[in-house]
């Protein structure tokens, strides 16, 4: 009797809305087997650096979210949409993704290179802090990254325009020194 309680107890605790079931954040491409696409995936993998094809779809799927509300919002002409629109394009701009000014248009033209390019691996890559893009990868990874004070260890982590600048090694890491033979020379 006790045994059979801690068996449905386990099952319950696994339903939706569970914190710890996670809940996909992609969406999957409709069809496997497309040559074409399989390819221009490659490419972006090879170019980023990323760890798997899931991470190009989790990119899509924050593209296209984005221009889901942009439609919803362009369709709309109430109070409320108006102040989606200005919250929308204010996240954006601090993304970093879109310029001050810019229009609800603008959000529709965005590529998924576009969110590649704001990612923690990326960034740390092309501030010169890692001689590689997989090396910053791993760098993030085993915990070496800060930005300011908080230690990141997610390389798909989206930069906001404001902590670029404060992107750095832990101050307990070896790779904070200048001299560590694996930071790029300058």
């Amino acid at each position: 009797m006790e045994s059979r309680e801690k068996q449905e107890q386990g099952q319950a605790r696994y339903k939706m809305g569970d914190i710890k079931k996670n809940r996909k954040k992609y969406s999957t491409p409709s069809h496997p087997w497309q040559k074409a696409r399989i390819d221009e995936e490659k490419e972006i993998l090879k170019k980023y650096g990323l760890k798997n094809k899931k991470e190009i779809w989790k990119s899509a799927s924050v593209l296209s979210r984005f221009k889901d509300r942009v439609k919803k919002n362009i369709a709309l002409r109430t109070e409320q949409s108006e102040k989606e629109k200005i919250e929308l394009l204010s996240r954006l701009n601090s993304l970093g993704l879109l310029e001050k000014n810019a229009k609800l248009e603008d959000v529709l033209s965005l590529k998924s290179g576009d969110i590649l390019n704001r990612r923690l691996q990326t960034i740390l890559f092309k501030s010169n802090l890692a001689k590689t893009i997989k090396q910053s990868r791993q760098f993030i990874i085993h915990g070496h990254v800060t930005i300011g004070e908080k230690k990141i260890t997610a390389p798909g982590y989206l930069v906001l325009k404001k902590e670029e600048s404060l992107i750095n090694f832990t101050k307990k890491s070896s790779l904070s020194n200048v001299e560590h033979p694996e930071r790029l020379k300058k």
